[in-house]
């Protein structure tokens, strides 16, 4: 199911953190990518884009060679190469960082093919280049040894696990300065929309928290008075 760029811009607004609570909702448990964090600096809004992935299995001496690299074929690179433009490269690292995922040249080759970012559940080297590139990047730590030491690159654009959590092609991966969610991709178009509701009730709350209110019958709205001045801040702040 294509992303579409109104959806697309709706996720781009919102916390994994209100994300996450939609999910819930829905039953999804298990779709936040576990210890993974930013690469530099905070970006000035949230890598969205459709699930690329890349899987490795543990690396077979014989079988991983820096001579496998003259293969056009050889799976890392030729995803690097495939990624479609606006998706997000997710690789399953088996949460393994005793070597790179990939290195700043990969990443920047991403980027300037138009890709909407890169996460792995175990390590990049060269991250303060990646983290210095103008598209997001998400990892478990720094890891400066090449990826051939410990992961062999053997599946694209398969079912994968990343961080604990089921990433499969085509499912929507959000991620902030917090946390990388990976939403199912039937069901992005109704969790965005709940999300920025969602945001602006949250807004409405802090500011009423902020004004000294109690959070009883507040922060949920159980109460009748609360779900009325909502309704009003909302016409009257254009959310």
């Amino acid at each position: 199911m294509p992303l579409s760029d109104t959806t697309r811009e709706k996720l781009a607004t919102v916390s994994t953190a209100t994300l996450a609570t939609a999910l819930y909702k829905r039953g999804f448990r298990n779709q936040t990518i576990q210890d993974v964090m930013p690469v530099g600096p905070p970006k000035a809004r949230n890598m969205v884009g459709p699930a690329y992935t890349l899987r490795y299995i543990p690396a077979r001496e014989d079988l991983n060679e820096i001579e496998v690299f003259r293969d056009p074929d050889h799976p890392q690179r030729k995803g690097v190469e495939e990624c479609p433009p606006g998706s997000v490269m997710v690789i399953d690292s088996r949460k393994d960082a005793r070597a790179a995922s990939a290195g700043s040249i990969l990443a920047t080759r991403l980027q300037v093919r138009g890709c909407a970012g890169i996460v792995s559940d175990g390590g990049f080297r060269d991250h303060a280049e990646i983290g210095a590139l103008d598209m997001p990047s998400y990892h478990h730590r720094p890891s400066a040894p090449t990826n051939l030491t410990c992961h062999q690159a053997i599946g694209l654009d398969e079912p994968i696990a990343c961080g604990d959590a089921p990433v499969f092609p085509g499912d929507i991966v959000v991620g902030d300065d917090e946390s990388v969610i990976i939403i199912p991709a039937h069901l992005v178009d109704e969790i965005a929309d709940e999300a920025v509701a969602m945001t602006a009730f949250e807004d409405f709350v802090i500011e009423r928290v902020r004004a000294g209110d109690t959070i009883i019958g507040l922060y949920p709205a159980t109460n009748d008075e609360t779900v009325a001045k909502f309704s009003e801040w909302r016409k009257t702040n254009g959310r």
